[in-house]
């Protein structure tokens, strides 16, 4: 968590000069998340506020050395937990090569500068009978008429594309009919840094989207959304945040679950099924095969669990 900022944030000109261009190309070149945006936007204002602060901001971005970087770091573990500075000094990396390659600075002055190691945590997922009584949740709802059957399919639909197809958040809710082959049953997704890949959304989804198709929208067009609100208007992220935390506390289940956790649990129990470890990275989307490994050790972990209970000699 951060403490509050004693100084001022950067002035509109700050923001117009050095901050505008490259959100603008964060969000329609690389297709960035708000999320990212609203967190490189908070690592770019804290930057500017210890610039400011220090005396270094009149010098300029080409002026900064290694040491007084280092300093910079060391002085922000005081504010930010160890994972947000990670993801602070991540996004002003990616703000210095922007303006290095648009010819703003002559060099990316946080290359090299070292970061405290993160303490290796695993991912939190869903138990396959947690999902199934998650999933079960819109269902019972409409049973005993707490909720109207547009909604209960539509949060049920919600749910079913997190975890049968593995989307992220933002790729659920900026999904078109377009994208999907109602045959094969596969979405075509694009997902971070404008990467496409094609997701199998399972047979489950299917046949809850197709009744959703069916009987509950209103206009199938190629570039209209899957997922819509009562006024048919695209279904934002924070709305799906707040229709998972009701079937979480319906299923008894810790409330600090998100979204995400949901595609955690569609790796960790393709993992679980002997799915191989470059088709997973595939499904998800991850450049790098190290993130998806981390689904390996919570794998790992489980058998080791199960083991421990199970075996005499354990």
């Amino acid at each position: 968590m951060s403490k509050p900022a004693l100084h001022p944030p950067p002035p509109e000109p700050v923001l117009a000069r050095w901050w505008a261009p490259f959100a603008e190309f964060l969000e329609k070149e690389r297709r960035y998340s708000v999320y990212t945006l609203r967190n490189y936007r908070q690592a770019f204002d804290d930057f500017y506020r210890w610039l400011n602060a220090t005396g270094l901001w009149e010098r300029g971005f080409d002026q900064l050395s290694t040491r007084e970087l280092r300093d910079f770091v060391i002085e922000a573990q005081s504010r930010f937990d160890r994972r947000t500075l990670h993801n602070h000094v991540s996004g002003l990396r990616a703000f210095f090569k922007f303006w290095l390659r648009r010819g703003g600075v002559k060099r990316n002055p946080f290359v090299g500068v070292p970061l405290p190691k993160l303490e290796k945590r695993l991912p939190k997922f869903l138990t396959e009978t947690q999902m199934k009584l998650l999933l079960n949740g819109p269902q019972r709802l409409l049973e005993n008429q707490s909720l109207d059957a547009f909604t209960s399919w539509r949060d049920r639909l919600v749910m079913e594309l997190l975890y049968g197809g593995g989307l992220r958040v933002s790729e659920l809710t900026a999904l078109n009919y377009g994208q999907i082959d109602f045959t094969s049953g596969v979405a075509r997704v694009l997902g971070k840094g404008k990467k496409e890949r094609l997701c199998p959304l399972g047979r489950v989804a299917m046949a809850v989207l197709e009744k959703w198709k069916r009987e509950f929208a209103k206009d199938t067009g190629h570039d209209l959304p899957v997922l819509v609100n009562g006024k048919q208007e695209r279904l934002p992220v924070r709305q799906v945040q707040l229709l998972l935390k009701r079937y979480l506390a319906l299923a008894d289940l810790p409330l600090d679950l998100t979204p995400h956790k949901l595609r955690h649990s569609y790796a960790t129990h393709l993992l679980n099924a002997g799915a191989d470890l470059r088709l997973v990275q595939e499904l998800l989307g991850h450049v790098n095969l190290n993130t998806t490994q981390v689904y390996t050790h919570v794998s790992v972990a489980r058998l080791r669990d199960v083991y421990a209970k199970a075996h005499p000699r354990a």
